[in-house]
């Protein structure tokens, strides 16, 4: 798998098990966001027509894959998964040159993925079996398990690989077929996880990849009636509209959305894990996954100090080349996002909030889309930093005086995805345990921390529909029948 080349590669979608450009030839750039203006590939600029092809083939295919047998199923998903493994390296390589992240955190992406992705080859037998009969008063019921169709699988680019795959695989396994659309920004990730895909043998149609801009193809893939269920992760505001269009058709929508999560710092806490938290989960990725920390909120007894720690930590990072093994953070991915994030900089100090440190890069940063470790004290909830998502390395620190005040702030937001409290008090934590307004809650352990066995979905503006990982992460992708059967007398 090659990776790097002198020449600017033209890359294609696949649809029915063949690649071929955009039906108008056009296509878009891949950007190196650590070199401004640099091209690492271009990828189609796909239109409703290609998007129409692929639904065509999928639904075509739907027919004989839907009986095909679990063992068969399981093959081809654990021969894709030993190729992905195979790659590892070559794959981390991609997501660190078009994301932004460093090499460390793309490796790990492509391993959470391979961990996720062979427990859902595992537990997809268990799944149907648990599809017994029953027998009551001579009649005897069971459930059984149907796939839905053709699904349309929209992933993000801060985890181009990992969400795709937890998307994807169980699709698979329980018999749907894909139409799959990578992010824009992540393109050469999403083309790469297909070519792997078509190598794992599925049969023609199965798995399809349609690359290009939402605007110009989003609306096509969730209107089309064929496409029985949307598995996005991205936006809130985005989710919304996909939720809209997709109720005309009655489309089953798994949303993963947008996230303003707490981090709590009680007074019993254990100070430098609790610091540890924030800088792991406030600036892994440049801040922009959808679990980061991004509210610190510190009981007042160790305010100060928490502050101190965290400014000192961010001073100390290494923020540069994230192919370099020895960076600790990388550019944030591209112009849009560095042009909202040094906005939300911005208007932060001019409502009254105090940067300790962080901005924008300087000097050698400059060239490309490079956002320093931030963080900002005296953040208040009426602060736009304290409200709205900036999906960035920014952290807003507020002071709190109970863990009554602290839930309130916490709660205190239009999203409830993750949350976390530090604390050595076993009543806090189940209090907080109870009483926190978000889809995951840890106790001394990071905001971004997730086990493939577990649900993960947020509450409120976070999420809607079926979490992924709900109990196994097959249930969005199938529908459901109950048979009873009484015989003959």
């Amino acid at each position: 798998m090659t990776t790097a080349s002198s020449r600017i590669e033209t890359y294609q979608n696949l649809i029915g098990n063949k690649w071929i450009s955009s039906s108008d030839g056009s296509t878009f750039v891949d950007e190196d966001p650590s070199r401004r203006g640099s091209t690492l590939a271009l990828f189609p600029s796909s239109t409703v027509q290609d998007i129409a092809k692929a639904i065509d083939v999928a639904d075509a295919a739907f027919k004989s894959w839907k009986r095909s047998a679990l063992e068969e199923r399981q093959r081809h998903a654990t021969r894709f998964l030993d190729l992905l493994e195979r790659e590892t390296e070559a794959l981390a390589s991609i997501v660190a040159r078009e994301n932004g992240k460093t090499l460390r955190e793309a490796r790990a992406e492509v391993v959470s993925a391979l961990v996720e992705g062979r427990h859902h080859v595992a537990q997809v037998s268990r799944f149907y079996g648990q599809s017994l009969p029953a027998g009551t008063q001579g009649c005897s019921g069971w459930e059984q398990f149907h796939p839905l169709g053709v699904v349309a699988i929209i992933s993000p680019w801060n985890f181009p690989m990992n969400v795709m795959c937890r998307k994807a695989l169980p699709a698979l396994l329980t018999g749907n077929t894909i139409v799959f659309k990578p992010a824009t920004f992540t393109p050469w990730s999403g083309v790469t996880m297909a070519k792997l895909f078509e190598s794992a043998g599925f049969p023609e149609g199965v798995f399809n990849c349609v690359a290009g801009l939402g605007s110009s193809i989003g609306n096509a893939l969730v209107d089309d009636p064929r496409v029985k269920a949307i598995s996005f992760t991205g936006s809130t505001y985005v989710g919304k509209k996909i939720h809209e269009r997709a109720a005309k058709n009655l489309t089953r929508t798994q949303l993963e959305l947008g996230g303003k999560n707490a981090l709590i710092i009680m007074p019993d806490a254990d100070l430098k894990a609790a610091v540890d938290a924030a800088i792991i989960a406030g600036f892994a990725c440049a801040g922009q996954w959808c679990t980061s920390t991004s509210r610190v909120l510190v009981h007042r007894d160790v305010y100060r100090e928490v502050c101190d720690r965290l400014a000192a930590r961010c001073e100390e990072m290494r923020v540069g080349d994230p192919m370099d093994e020895k960076t600790d953070m990388g550019p944030v991915a591209g112009t849009e996002q560095f042009t909202t994030i040094s906005k939300a900089i911005e208007t932060g100090l001019a409502e009254g909030a105090r940067m300790l440190t962080g901005g924008p890069g300087k000097g050698d940063l400059e060239r490309g889309y490079f956002i320093r470790p931030t963080v900002f004290d005296n953040v208040t909830p009426d602060h736009t930093i304290f409200r709205e998502e900036i999906f960035g390395p920014v952290l807003a620190v507020t002071e709190f005086n109970s863990l009554d005040h602290a839930l309130e702030l916490a709660n205190n937001s239009i999203y409830g995805l993750s949350s976390a409290i530090f604390t050595r008090d076993v009543d806090a934590a189940h209090r907080y345990i109870d009483r926190i307004e978000a889809g995951l809650a840890h106790i001394n352990i990071h905001t971004g921390f997730k086990l493939p066995a577990l649900p993960f979905g947020g509450w409120k503006d976070s999420g809607s529909g079926l979490p992924e990982n709900s109990t196994t992460g097959l249930e969005f992708f199938i529908q459901r029948k109950a048979v009873y059967w009484k015989a003959n007398s």
